[in-house]
């Protein structure tokens, strides 16, 4: 019997999602990042945790717990205010926080979110961080007259 539950072990865990996905602050360092980490526990569970861990390396390192999510929500978003503060949302949460001393600062207004980074997204249990369309600068105003 033990043997039987030794091969059905796997099997069990065959169906979770365990993964992440890093966006890198500083494009040519692995020091100044920002990463969302998925759980399913077990693939029965419908729901999955998200952590969300800031690193500042070597100054700091911290991981926020986040909300369980439903598995066919599971987008988070990524903002930046500048100044290295990032706002993360995710369903029906949102997150501010100061990378460059890896604190959780006051949850911001919706209305100040900051520019769109990305997106960190679930598929086919894995986890991407997706950048966000380059936003095109606005076209200055015609001359009035003639």
């Amino acid at each position: 019997m033990r043997r039987f539950a030794i091969v059905l072990t796997p099997l069990l865990l065959a169906g979770c999602i365990k993964g992440s996905a890093t966006y890198y602050i500083t494009e040519s360092s692995n020091d100044h990042v920002i990463t969302v980490r998925a759980e399913q526990e077990y693939f029965w569970n419908k729901e999955m945790t998200l952590t969300l861990v800031t690193s500042h390396m070597p100054e700091c390192q911290r991981a926020f717990p986040m909300e369980s999510v439903a598995l066919d929500e599971v987008s988070v978003e990524l903002f930046s205010n500048g100044d290295d503060v990032y706002s993360v949302r995710s369903s029906g949460e949102l997150i501010q926080i100061d990378t460059l001393t890896c604190t959780q600062l006051p949850e911001p207004k919706p209305t100040a979110l900051g520019q769109p980074v990305g997106t960190f997204f679930i598929d086919e249990k894995t986890v991407t961080f997706e950048k966000a369309a380059a936003t095109a600068p606005a076209a200055p105003a015609a001359a009035a007259g003639g």
